[in-house]
Protein backbone atom coordinates (compact mmCIF):
# COMPACT_ATOMS: atom_id res chain seq x y z
CA UNK A 1 0.00 0.00 0.00
CA UNK A 2 2.83 2.34 1.32
CA UNK A 3 4.64 1.96 -2.12
CA UNK A 4 1.22 2.04 -4.07
CA UNK A 5 1.32 5.69 -2.49
CA UNK A 6 4.87 6.46 -3.38
CA UNK A 7 4.29 5.38 -6.74
CA UNK A 8 1.18 7.87 -6.87
CA UNK A 9 3.23 10.65 -5.33
CA UNK A 10 5.81 10.67 -8.08
CA UNK A 11 3.66 9.97 -11.16
CA UNK A 12 1.58 13.60 -9.77
CA UNK A 13 4.98 14.99 -9.62
CA UNK A 14 6.25 14.18 -12.93
CA UNK A 15 2.91 15.53 -14.43
CA UNK A 16 3.25 19.27 -12.84
CA UNK A 17 6.82 19.12 -13.46
CA UNK A 18 5.87 18.43 -17.09
CA UNK A 19 2.87 21.06 -17.20
CA UNK A 20 5.35 23.69 -15.79
CA UNK A 21 7.83 22.55 -18.60
CA UNK A 22 5.28 22.87 -21.41
CA UNK A 23 3.61 26.25 -19.33
CA UNK A 24 7.26 27.90 -19.56
CA UNK A 25 7.21 27.06 -23.32
CA UNK A 26 4.75 28.83 -24.06
CA UNK A 27 5.17 32.51 -25.60
CA UNK A 28 3.29 35.60 -23.66
CA UNK A 29 0.76 37.31 -25.88
CA UNK A 30 2.72 39.92 -27.62
CA UNK A 31 2.54 43.92 -26.14
CA UNK A 32 0.08 45.50 -28.54
CA UNK A 33 1.88 49.26 -29.27
CA UNK A 34 0.76 52.54 -29.68
CA UNK A 35 3.52 53.44 -32.25
CA UNK A 36 1.52 56.63 -32.84
CA UNK A 37 2.72 58.00 -29.52
CA UNK A 38 5.93 55.97 -29.45
CA UNK A 39 7.71 58.86 -31.12
CA UNK A 40 7.96 62.32 -29.88
CA UNK A 41 7.25 65.53 -31.77
CA UNK A 42 9.55 68.89 -31.10
CA UNK A 43 8.13 71.85 -32.94
CA UNK A 44 11.68 73.77 -31.74
CA UNK A 45 14.11 71.13 -32.99
CA UNK A 46 16.04 72.54 -35.89
CA UNK A 47 17.10 68.55 -37.46
CA UNK A 48 14.14 68.74 -39.96
CA UNK A 49 11.94 71.20 -41.40
CA UNK A 50 8.44 71.59 -40.23
CA UNK A 51 5.37 73.83 -40.21
CA UNK A 52 1.91 74.29 -38.21
CA UNK A 53 -0.89 73.79 -40.72
CA UNK A 54 -4.35 73.97 -41.20
CA UNK A 55 -6.55 71.76 -43.50
CA UNK A 56 -7.61 72.97 -46.86
CA UNK A 57 -8.98 69.71 -48.41
CA UNK A 58 -8.90 65.98 -47.80
CA UNK A 59 -8.35 64.11 -51.07
CA UNK A 60 -7.79 60.24 -49.62
CA UNK A 61 -6.20 57.89 -46.81
CA UNK A 62 -2.60 59.36 -47.38
CA UNK A 63 -2.93 62.83 -49.49
CA UNK A 64 -4.21 66.03 -47.51
CA UNK A 65 -4.22 69.77 -48.42
CA UNK A 66 -2.81 72.09 -46.26
CA UNK A 67 -2.38 76.13 -46.37
CA UNK A 68 0.97 76.89 -45.58
CA UNK A 69 3.35 80.02 -45.60
CA UNK A 70 3.81 81.38 -49.18
CA UNK A 71 7.77 80.93 -48.92
CA UNK A 72 6.94 77.26 -48.70
CA UNK A 73 4.81 77.22 -51.71
CA UNK A 74 4.25 79.76 -53.99
CA UNK A 75 0.27 79.30 -53.93
CA UNK A 76 0.05 78.91 -50.48
CA UNK A 77 -0.91 75.79 -50.44
CA UNK A 78 0.91 72.46 -49.72
CA UNK A 79 -0.22 68.62 -51.19
CA UNK A 80 0.72 66.78 -48.89
CA UNK A 81 1.95 62.56 -49.57
CA UNK A 82 2.08 60.92 -46.05
CA UNK A 83 5.98 59.71 -46.08
CA UNK A 84 6.29 55.57 -45.33
CA UNK A 85 2.37 54.60 -46.11
CA UNK A 86 0.14 53.67 -48.79
CA UNK A 87 -3.37 53.17 -48.26
CA UNK A 88 -6.13 52.06 -50.48
CA UNK A 89 -7.36 54.20 -53.11
CA UNK A 90 -10.61 56.45 -52.98
CA UNK A 91 -9.99 58.82 -55.80
CA UNK A 92 -10.08 56.69 -58.61
CA UNK A 93 -11.40 53.01 -58.99
CA UNK A 94 -12.28 52.86 -55.07
CA UNK A 95 -10.36 49.86 -53.44
CA UNK A 96 -11.28 47.80 -50.65
CA UNK A 97 -10.51 49.58 -47.44
CA UNK A 98 -10.02 52.96 -49.36
CA UNK A 99 -13.36 54.90 -48.07
CA UNK A 100 -12.25 53.58 -44.61
CA UNK A 101 -8.34 55.22 -44.80
CA UNK A 102 -9.87 58.33 -45.96
CA UNK A 103 -12.52 58.48 -43.79
CA UNK A 104 -10.16 57.96 -40.72
CA UNK A 105 -7.69 60.60 -41.55
CA UNK A 106 -10.66 63.40 -42.26
CA UNK A 107 -11.89 62.48 -38.79
CA UNK A 108 -8.52 62.45 -37.11
CA UNK A 109 -7.88 65.89 -38.66
CA UNK A 110 -11.19 67.86 -38.04
CA UNK A 111 -10.96 67.08 -34.33
CA UNK A 112 -7.87 68.08 -34.22
CA UNK A 113 -6.62 71.44 -32.35
CA UNK A 114 -3.55 71.51 -33.92
CA UNK A 115 -1.60 69.98 -36.70
CA UNK A 116 2.08 70.07 -37.80
CA UNK A 117 3.75 68.98 -41.08
CA UNK A 118 7.46 67.36 -40.90
CA UNK A 119 9.95 66.95 -43.84
CA UNK A 120 12.14 63.80 -43.27
CA UNK A 121 15.39 66.04 -43.06
CA UNK A 122 15.92 70.13 -43.58
CA UNK A 123 14.20 70.54 -47.13
CA UNK A 124 10.65 69.99 -48.04
CA UNK A 125 11.12 67.33 -50.85
CA UNK A 126 8.67 66.50 -53.41
CA UNK A 127 7.38 62.79 -54.35
CA UNK A 128 8.44 61.11 -57.77
CA UNK A 129 5.43 62.73 -59.44
CA UNK A 130 7.25 66.33 -58.35
CA UNK A 131 3.60 67.38 -57.78
CA UNK A 132 3.28 66.46 -53.80
CA UNK A 133 5.30 67.10 -50.62
CA UNK A 134 6.14 64.06 -48.50
CA UNK A 135 5.58 64.57 -45.32
CA UNK A 136 4.61 63.12 -41.62
CA UNK A 137 1.74 64.39 -40.39
CA UNK A 138 1.63 65.23 -36.50
CA UNK A 139 -1.40 66.49 -35.06
CA UNK A 140 -3.17 67.20 -31.21
CA UNK A 141 -6.00 65.17 -30.37
CA UNK A 142 -8.72 67.36 -28.65
CA UNK A 143 -7.96 67.70 -24.65
CA UNK A 144 -4.66 66.06 -25.37
CA UNK A 145 -1.03 68.15 -24.91
CA UNK A 146 0.50 65.56 -26.97
CA UNK A 147 0.99 65.10 -30.52
CA UNK A 148 0.10 62.13 -32.36
CA UNK A 149 2.26 60.53 -35.39
CA UNK A 150 -1.02 60.11 -37.84
CA UNK A 151 1.36 58.16 -40.82
CA UNK A 152 2.06 55.56 -37.57
CA UNK A 153 -1.31 55.71 -36.65
CA UNK A 154 -2.94 55.09 -40.13
CA UNK A 155 -0.22 52.42 -40.34
CA UNK A 156 -1.22 50.12 -36.94
CA UNK A 157 -4.95 50.48 -37.88
CA UNK A 158 -3.81 48.18 -40.81
CA UNK A 159 -5.31 50.73 -43.37
CA UNK A 160 -2.04 51.09 -45.18
CA UNK A 161 1.19 49.32 -46.39
CA UNK A 162 4.50 49.88 -46.23
CA UNK A 163 5.74 52.52 -49.04
CA UNK A 164 9.81 52.67 -48.21
CA UNK A 165 8.71 52.51 -44.84
CA UNK A 166 12.52 51.26 -43.96
CA UNK A 167 13.97 54.28 -45.90
CA UNK A 168 13.07 57.45 -43.59
CA UNK A 169 13.17 59.02 -40.11
CA UNK A 170 10.91 56.57 -38.23
CA UNK A 171 11.74 53.80 -40.55
CA UNK A 172 11.59 51.16 -37.70
CA UNK A 173 8.51 52.24 -36.50
CA UNK A 174 6.81 52.07 -39.52
CA UNK A 175 7.63 48.64 -40.20
CA UNK A 176 6.77 47.67 -36.75
CA UNK A 177 3.54 49.10 -36.96
CA UNK A 178 2.97 47.37 -39.84
CA UNK A 179 4.04 44.01 -38.93
CA UNK A 180 1.62 44.64 -35.70
CA UNK A 181 -1.72 45.27 -37.95
CA UNK A 182 -0.74 42.28 -39.84
CA UNK A 183 -0.50 39.93 -36.80
CA UNK A 184 -3.35 41.55 -35.20
CA UNK A 185 -5.66 40.99 -38.42
CA UNK A 186 -6.99 44.75 -38.47
CA UNK A 187 -8.94 45.91 -41.84
CA UNK A 188 -7.20 45.37 -44.84
CA UNK A 189 -5.07 42.71 -42.95
CA UNK A 190 -8.62 41.12 -41.50
CA UNK A 191 -9.06 38.56 -44.21
CA UNK A 192 -12.71 40.06 -43.71
CA UNK A 193 -14.60 41.93 -46.56
CA UNK A 194 -14.79 46.00 -46.14
CA UNK A 195 -18.70 46.83 -44.86
CA UNK A 196 -18.06 50.17 -47.23
CA UNK A 197 -17.08 48.11 -50.61
CA UNK A 198 -19.13 46.81 -53.14
CA UNK A 199 -18.36 43.38 -53.79
CA UNK A 200 -21.24 42.86 -56.91
CA UNK A 201 -20.47 43.49 -60.71
CA UNK A 202 -20.55 46.98 -60.35
CA UNK A 203 -17.63 48.90 -60.36
CA UNK A 204 -17.56 51.73 -57.63
CA UNK A 205 -15.34 54.80 -60.02
CA UNK A 206 -15.38 58.83 -58.88
CA UNK A 207 -16.33 60.78 -61.53
CA UNK A 208 -12.63 61.81 -61.95
CA UNK A 209 -11.78 58.03 -63.05
CA UNK A 210 -14.61 58.29 -65.61
CA UNK A 211 -14.07 61.78 -67.31
CA UNK A 212 -10.62 60.48 -68.05
CA UNK A 213 -10.81 56.98 -68.29
CA UNK A 214 -14.00 56.53 -69.95
CA UNK A 215 -13.17 53.90 -72.59
CA UNK A 216 -12.36 51.61 -69.81
CA UNK A 217 -15.76 51.13 -68.74
CA UNK A 218 -17.76 51.56 -71.35
CA UNK A 219 -20.87 48.81 -71.55
CA UNK A 220 -19.74 48.31 -67.79
CA UNK A 221 -22.04 48.53 -64.64
CA UNK A 222 -20.22 51.47 -62.69
CA UNK A 223 -21.39 53.30 -59.33
CA UNK A 224 -20.52 56.98 -58.41
CA UNK A 225 -21.73 59.68 -55.44
CA UNK A 226 -22.45 63.43 -57.06
CA UNK A 227 -24.76 66.32 -56.86
CA UNK A 228 -27.35 66.40 -59.77
CA UNK A 229 -26.25 69.71 -61.72
CA UNK A 230 -28.38 70.56 -64.37
CA UNK A 231 -31.76 68.80 -65.78
CA UNK A 232 -31.36 68.61 -69.49
CA UNK A 233 -33.95 66.88 -71.26
CA UNK A 234 -35.12 62.95 -70.14
CA UNK A 235 -31.80 63.31 -67.73
CA UNK A 236 -29.52 65.22 -65.48
CA UNK A 237 -26.13 66.48 -65.27
CA UNK A 238 -24.85 65.19 -61.96
CA UNK A 239 -21.02 66.71 -60.62
CA UNK A 240 -18.15 65.89 -58.00
CA UNK A 241 -15.41 68.19 -56.80
CA UNK A 242 -12.28 66.43 -56.71
CA UNK A 243 -9.82 67.93 -54.48
CA UNK A 244 -6.86 66.97 -55.59
CA UNK A 245 -6.89 68.76 -59.02
CA UNK A 246 -9.11 71.40 -57.92
CA UNK A 247 -11.84 70.55 -60.73
CA UNK A 248 -15.32 69.71 -60.87
CA UNK A 249 -15.80 66.39 -62.82
CA UNK A 250 -19.41 65.65 -64.31
CA UNK A 251 -21.53 63.06 -66.95
CA UNK A 252 -24.79 62.99 -68.40
CA UNK A 253 -27.09 60.13 -66.81
CA UNK A 254 -30.32 59.23 -69.00
CA UNK A 255 -33.07 57.97 -67.05
CA UNK A 256 -35.83 58.02 -70.16
CA UNK A 257 -38.88 59.28 -70.82
CA UNK A 258 -41.56 58.18 -68.23
CA UNK A 259 -39.21 57.35 -65.66
CA UNK A 260 -41.34 59.75 -62.81
CA UNK A 261 -39.24 57.81 -60.05
CA UNK A 262 -35.98 58.44 -61.16
CA UNK A 263 -37.11 62.54 -62.20
CA UNK A 264 -38.50 62.71 -58.98
CA UNK A 265 -35.21 61.53 -57.16
CA UNK A 266 -32.72 63.64 -59.07
CA UNK A 267 -33.65 67.05 -58.25
CA UNK A 268 -30.70 70.01 -58.66
CA UNK A 269 -28.47 69.77 -55.84
CA UNK A 270 -29.76 66.33 -54.26
CA UNK A 271 -26.30 64.16 -53.48
CA UNK A 272 -27.02 60.88 -54.96
CA UNK A 273 -25.41 57.52 -56.03
CA UNK A 274 -25.82 56.54 -59.33
CA UNK A 275 -25.54 53.31 -60.61
CA UNK A 276 -25.73 52.45 -64.19
CA UNK A 277 -24.06 51.41 -67.50
CA UNK A 278 -21.64 53.78 -68.78
CA UNK A 279 -22.21 54.03 -72.94
CA UNK A 280 -20.99 55.88 -75.83
CA UNK A 281 -23.81 57.84 -77.25
CA UNK A 282 -22.24 59.75 -80.83
CA UNK A 283 -19.57 60.83 -79.61
CA UNK A 284 -19.41 60.98 -76.02
CA UNK A 285 -20.10 58.97 -72.80
CA UNK A 286 -23.35 58.90 -70.77
CA UNK A 287 -24.68 56.81 -68.00
CA UNK A 288 -28.11 55.22 -68.75
CA UNK A 289 -30.26 52.49 -67.54
CA UNK A 290 -30.21 53.57 -64.05
CA UNK A 291 -33.30 51.89 -61.72
CA UNK A 292 -34.64 53.74 -58.74
CA UNK A 293 -37.02 51.84 -55.92
CA UNK A 294 -37.60 54.84 -53.81
CA UNK A 295 -35.47 56.40 -51.16
CA UNK A 296 -32.65 54.03 -49.67
CA UNK A 297 -33.94 50.66 -51.21
CA UNK A 298 -32.11 47.59 -49.60
CA UNK A 299 -31.25 46.57 -53.76
CA UNK A 300 -27.65 47.86 -53.52
CA UNK A 301 -27.85 48.33 -57.56
CA UNK A 302 -30.61 51.06 -57.39
CA UNK A 303 -29.76 54.64 -57.61
CA UNK A 304 -30.20 56.21 -54.36
CA UNK A 305 -29.92 59.11 -52.23
CA UNK A 306 -26.79 60.15 -50.05
CA UNK A 307 -28.36 62.04 -47.88
CA UNK A 308 -31.79 64.37 -48.01
CA UNK A 309 -30.15 68.01 -47.89
CA UNK A 310 -30.15 70.14 -51.16
CA UNK A 311 -26.83 71.19 -51.89
CA UNK A 312 -25.41 73.81 -53.65
CA UNK A 313 -24.92 73.69 -57.31
CA UNK A 314 -20.50 74.26 -58.51
CA UNK A 315 -20.86 76.42 -60.81
CA UNK A 316 -16.73 77.67 -59.88
CA UNK A 317 -16.38 81.10 -61.54
CA UNK A 318 -13.19 80.30 -64.35
CA UNK A 319 -11.41 82.73 -66.42
CA UNK A 320 -11.45 81.85 -70.24
CA UNK A 321 -7.73 81.14 -70.66
CA UNK A 322 -8.11 78.58 -67.87
CA UNK A 323 -10.87 77.13 -70.14
CA UNK A 324 -9.21 77.25 -72.96
CA UNK A 325 -5.81 76.22 -72.40
CA UNK A 326 -5.45 75.30 -68.65
CA UNK A 327 -4.03 72.09 -67.78
CA UNK A 328 -4.67 69.75 -64.80
CA UNK A 329 -2.21 67.09 -63.78
CA UNK A 330 -3.81 63.92 -62.39
CA UNK A 331 -1.87 61.36 -60.49
CA UNK A 332 -2.41 58.08 -60.92
CA UNK A 333 -2.59 55.04 -58.21
CA UNK A 334 0.73 53.98 -59.26
CA UNK A 335 2.00 57.79 -58.48
CA UNK A 336 2.21 58.20 -62.32
CA UNK A 337 1.65 62.50 -63.38
CA UNK A 338 -0.43 62.45 -66.47
CA UNK A 339 -1.68 66.36 -67.46
CA UNK A 340 -5.15 67.15 -68.98
CA UNK A 341 -6.88 70.05 -70.62
CA UNK A 342 -8.78 71.85 -67.99
CA UNK A 343 -11.94 71.69 -70.68
CA UNK A 344 -11.68 67.50 -70.51
CA UNK A 345 -11.52 67.44 -66.90
CA UNK A 346 -14.33 69.69 -66.65
CA UNK A 347 -16.50 67.47 -68.97
CA UNK A 348 -20.20 67.13 -68.17
CA UNK A 349 -19.63 69.85 -64.90
CA UNK A 350 -21.33 73.18 -64.15
CA UNK A 351 -19.56 76.08 -64.61
CA UNK A 352 -19.37 79.95 -64.66
CA UNK A 353 -17.77 83.42 -66.39
CA UNK A 354 -18.67 86.60 -66.10
CA UNK A 355 -18.18 89.64 -68.08
CA UNK A 356 -17.98 88.11 -71.72
CA UNK A 357 -18.96 90.07 -74.77
CA UNK A 358 -20.92 88.84 -77.83
CA UNK A 359 -19.30 89.47 -80.74
CA UNK A 360 -21.74 87.43 -83.10
CA UNK A 361 -24.37 84.65 -83.17
CA UNK A 362 -25.63 81.90 -84.93
CA UNK A 363 -28.83 80.39 -84.86
CA UNK A 364 -30.10 76.82 -85.87
CA UNK A 365 -32.65 77.40 -88.30
CA UNK A 366 -33.71 74.11 -89.41
CA UNK A 367 -37.08 72.96 -88.49
CA UNK A 368 -37.08 69.48 -88.42
CA UNK A 369 -33.99 69.39 -85.87
CA UNK A 370 -34.65 69.35 -82.38
CA UNK A 371 -32.24 71.61 -82.08
CA UNK A 372 -34.49 74.64 -84.10
CA UNK A 373 -33.92 78.26 -82.60
CA UNK A 374 -31.06 77.20 -80.32
CA UNK A 375 -28.23 79.34 -80.62
CA UNK A 376 -24.34 80.33 -80.46
CA UNK A 377 -23.11 83.36 -78.67
CA UNK A 378 -19.13 83.56 -79.93
CA UNK A 379 -17.53 85.98 -76.92
CA UNK A 380 -14.33 87.10 -75.76
CA UNK A 381 -13.39 88.57 -72.68
CA UNK A 382 -11.44 91.69 -71.75
CA UNK A 383 -8.36 90.30 -72.78
CA UNK A 384 -9.50 89.43 -76.33
CA UNK A 385 -9.25 85.40 -75.17
CA UNK A 386 -12.71 83.80 -77.01
CA UNK A 387 -15.18 81.19 -76.37
CA UNK A 388 -18.24 79.53 -77.28
CA UNK A 389 -21.50 79.62 -75.49
CA UNK A 390 -24.17 77.13 -77.00
CA UNK A 391 -27.73 77.35 -75.73
CA UNK A 392 -30.54 75.06 -75.90
CA UNK A 393 -33.92 76.37 -77.46
CA UNK A 394 -34.91 78.57 -74.90
CA UNK A 395 -38.27 80.47 -74.56
CA UNK A 396 -40.00 83.50 -72.92
CA UNK A 397 -42.56 83.46 -70.00
CA UNK A 398 -45.17 84.04 -73.70
CA UNK A 399 -43.67 80.79 -75.02
CA UNK A 400 -41.57 82.72 -77.77
CA UNK A 401 -38.64 81.77 -78.74
CA UNK A 402 -35.39 83.82 -77.30
CA UNK A 403 -33.29 85.34 -80.44
CA UNK A 404 -29.94 85.88 -80.16
CA UNK A 405 -30.05 88.83 -81.50
CA UNK A 406 -30.77 89.65 -77.58
CA UNK A 407 -27.23 89.52 -77.04
CA UNK A 408 -25.13 90.52 -79.63
CA UNK A 409 -22.73 92.63 -78.57
CA UNK A 410 -24.02 92.83 -74.85
CA UNK A 411 -21.80 91.98 -72.32
CA UNK A 412 -23.23 88.93 -70.19
CA UNK A 413 -22.63 86.28 -67.51
CA UNK A 414 -22.32 82.87 -67.85
CA UNK A 415 -23.55 79.92 -66.33
CA UNK A 416 -23.78 76.23 -68.13
CA UNK A 417 -22.50 72.84 -68.45
CA UNK A 418 -19.12 71.81 -70.20
CA UNK A 419 -19.40 69.58 -73.16
CA UNK A 420 -17.86 69.50 -76.63
CA UNK A 421 -19.34 69.95 -79.83
CA UNK A 422 -18.49 69.26 -83.82
CA UNK A 423 -18.83 72.24 -85.92
CA UNK A 424 -18.38 70.25 -89.41
CA UNK A 425 -22.52 68.87 -88.12
CA UNK A 426 -23.41 71.85 -87.10
CA UNK A 427 -26.87 73.04 -88.86
CA UNK A 428 -26.38 76.69 -87.31
CA UNK A 429 -27.44 79.39 -90.34
CA UNK A 430 -24.52 82.24 -89.70
CA UNK A 431 -22.89 82.19 -93.16
CA UNK A 432 -19.82 80.84 -91.62
CA UNK A 433 -17.96 77.76 -92.83
CA UNK A 434 -17.77 75.39 -90.15
CA UNK A 435 -14.18 73.58 -89.52
CA UNK A 436 -14.01 70.31 -88.86
CA UNK A 437 -12.69 68.84 -85.25
CA UNK A 438 -14.18 68.64 -81.63
CA UNK A 439 -13.67 71.87 -79.73
CA UNK A 440 -14.95 72.42 -76.00
CA UNK A 441 -17.60 74.74 -75.63
CA UNK A 442 -20.20 75.66 -72.78
CA UNK A 443 -24.14 74.54 -72.65
CA UNK A 444 -26.42 77.10 -71.08
CA UNK A 445 -30.24 75.40 -70.18
CA UNK A 446 -31.95 78.21 -69.36
CA UNK A 447 -32.43 82.02 -69.63
CA UNK A 448 -31.82 82.71 -65.91
CA UNK A 449 -28.42 81.53 -66.84
CA UNK A 450 -27.50 83.93 -69.48
CA UNK A 451 -27.68 87.50 -67.95
CA UNK A 452 -26.85 90.70 -69.37
CA UNK A 453 -24.60 93.02 -67.19
CA UNK A 454 -25.74 96.86 -67.23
Amino acid sequence: MKNISLRLISLLLLVCIALLSLASCVEPEPEVIDYAASVTFDPTSTDTVKQEVTVKGYVDGDTTHFFVPTTISKNGVLKARYLGINTPESTGQIQEWGKKASNFTKEKLMSATSIYIESDDTNWNLDSTGARHLVWVWYKPEGSETYRNLNLEIMQEGLAVQSNSAQNRYGTQCVAAYNQAVREKLNCHSGQQDPDFYYGSTIDVTLLELRINAENYVDKQVAFTGIVAKRSGDGVYVEAYDEETGTYNGVYVYHGAGNGDAASLLKIGAHVRIVGNLTKYYDTYQVSDIHTAGYYPDYEEDTTLVDRDTHEVGYPLTSVEQFTSGKVTVISADDVATEYSFAEVSLGSSISFENLTVKRTSTTMNESSSNYMAFTLYCEDAEGNEITIRTAPLKNADKSYVLASTYKDQTINVKGIVEYYNPSSSDDDDGIEDTDGFYYQVKVLSTADLVIVE
